[in-house]
């Protein structure tokens, strides 16, 4: 074979292992007699999911078992979308905060810290680990697809959706590219992510206040209001910057802006920063969202909601005293999600720095407790999740066409002594009990 013929291979080979709703070809699989929550539609009692080629195929109480399907008894077992995580850091290789190296001047070390606060052009699906462990507990506790978003502060960079795990390799992919370079990557970018940390990494260089920290972001977007008319200004000659060059789509109102805020001062702040540069705000955290849901409703602002609930520091004495805000905070953070739902903000569910993701669904049930109904629950960890991901024509539900990525439970998903019997992504098999994040053959 000649040079440029293998590298044409090689290139057709990598399109189509990225390529967004990639299959593995010849799997097909059938749950029967299962309670089914579509969760587009109607429940279905005693239904049938058909599963080919990494796609629901057909779904309904009348559904026939196609021949050769390999049939899952779903007798006493519930079939719910598989569970997307709005918010985590799970399988991402991050790299550490930069470190001026023998810098000589306070310049040197406020140049490598401003380039690490203005990463609007890092992008989380550059550095997924698909054979990362943590992928493998998400995926076996039902977390079919994670939104992966970087770390640090200020203007973090771009987040995107991926599956938790990989589809088994077919023969003729695998003879041209290694599958395992590259985690299968659902849509990126879905956001852009903005801290405004009191604290940023990066020494005492500037900025190193959360004053300081705020009007750097907003001079970041100030430049890149600027880098956009001299770019679309030849004459003007704009040397290219590729952090202010990815702030364009997020100026253009094209790509939501993500900013982290839990008090209602700091969503407020995010919502004021939004609107003085025309975004399309997202409110990540939004531990106080309760309390502002007027101003979130005016700025038809979406919130992703962190089930990472507050809790009593395990260093603090059993007798000691805490602030009356901070034991507010603590009880009333499972009850924002029945206060979003109520004032109709959208919102979805995301596990932020949960270190079990079995810990996800246990507290979305407490958000149930405290008056968010079940199918304003489901909905926030799937359609209503795939819908603020953008992906909602191809996941979410159980609608036939849809990406087969499903979660079979034991009774109710959010009772307490419901336990997950099956996970399938992209129509496959995923063990319950293994490190792995690569789909099985079954």
């Amino acid at each position: 074979m000649s040079a440029p013929l293998r590298s044409v291979l090689l290139l057709i080979g990598a399109a189509v292992l990225l390529a967004p709703g990639l299959r593995a070809q010849g799997a097909l699989h059938a749950i029967r007699g299962a309670r089914i929550v579509p969760v587009s539609g109607p429940v279905i009692e005693g239904g049938t999911v058909v599963v080919r080629d990494g796609l629901i195929a057909a779904v309904g109480a009348g559904v026939a078992v196609p021949p050769g399907a390999q049939v899952v008894d779903g007798a006493g077992l519930t079939v719910y979308p598989g569970l997307i995580d709005m918010g985590s850091a799970a399988g991402l290789a991050l790299p550490p905060a930069p470190r001026a190296e023998n810098p000589r001047t306070t310049e040197d070390v406020e140049r490598v810290k401003a380039d690490y606060l203005r990463r609007a052009h890092f992008r989380a699906a550059d550095v997924v680990d698909p054979a990362s462990p943590a992928l493998a507990r998400a995926a076996a506790a039902g977390i079919t697809a994670i939104l992966a978003t970087p770390n640090g502060d200020a203007i973090r960079g771009q987040s995107a959706l991926i599956t938790t795990a990989l589809p088994p390799d077919d023969p003729q992919i695998g003879a041209v590219a290694d599958p395992r370079k590259q985690p299968l990557v659902l849509r990126s970018p879905v956001a852009l992510h903005v801290t405004f940390s009191e604290r940023p990494a990066g020494g005492n260089a500037y900025p190193n206040s959360l004053m300081g920290v705020i009007a750097f972001v907003r001079q970041a977007l100030l430049d890149g209001q600027h880098y956009g008319r001299a770019a679309n200004a030849p004459a003007a000659g704009a040397a290219y910057d590729p952090a202010l060059d990815a702030l364009q789509p997020a100026l253009a109102g094209h790509l939501p802006v993500a900013f982290q805020a839990d008090t209602a001062a700091e969503i407020l702040r995010a919502l004021e920063m939004a609107k003085s540069f025309s975004l399309q705000p997202m409110v990540t955290g939004g531990r106080e969202a309760g309390l502002v849901v007027d101003e979130l409703k005016a700025a038809d602002a979406r919130v992703v909601l962190s089930l990472n609930y507050p809790t009593r520091p395990e260093s603090l004495a059993p007798d000691a005293d805490e602030p009356l805000p901070t034991l507010r905070a603590r009880a009333q953070a499972p009850a924002t999600g029945a206060s979003l739902a109520k004032a109709g903000v959208p919102f979805a569910f995301a596990s932020a720095g949960l270190e079990n993701p079995t810990d996800v669904v246990k507290n979305a049930a407490r958000a149930v407790q405290q008056g968010l109904a079940r199918e304003r629950a489901l909905a926030a960890l799937t359609l209503d999740a795939a819908r603020m991901a953008g992906v909602a024509d191809r996941m979410g539900s159980i609608e036939v066409g849809k990406l087969a990525n499903l979660v079979l439970t034991s009774g109710d998903l959010f009772d307490e002594k419901a336990e997950v019997k099956h996970v399938f992504v992209h129509g496959w098999p995923v063990s319950l009990d293994t490190p792995r994040s690569r789909a099985t053959r079954q």
